[in-house]
């Protein structure tokens, strides 16, 4: 693949570029004012908002039903856990 890619000749070793990359002139940046540099951000921002896919409310409602019902499932998994543990413990030191 890296051959055919070109970044490696057929005997293994690296391949040498044989042209030159095309030479780009830097285009020169044109000042703006900070208001107007806010106000376009703003407006893009809005235009990335425009283009999100977001939850229907049915959605945001069975997400948070399942994140709750797993928040309460690990405490109590830890909380059983932490239960068990400490009074194995004092079983331990008390015999």
């Amino acid at each position: 693949m890296m051959q055919r890619q070109g970044q490696i000749e057929a005997d293994g070793s690296p391949a040498v570029r044989r042209t030159a990359p095309p030479r780009t002139r830097p285009t020169p940046q044109v000042e703006t004012s900070v208001p107007s540099r806010v106000a376009e951000f703003f407006r893009e921002v809005r235009s990335e908002l425009r283009q999100v896919a977001w939850p229907s409310r049915v959605e945001v409602a069975n997400s948070a039903t399942i994140v709750f019902l797993v928040l309460v499932l690990l405490v109590s998994l830890i909380f059983l856990l932490n239960y068990a543990f400490s009074h194995a413990v004092i079983f331990l030191f008390n015999a």
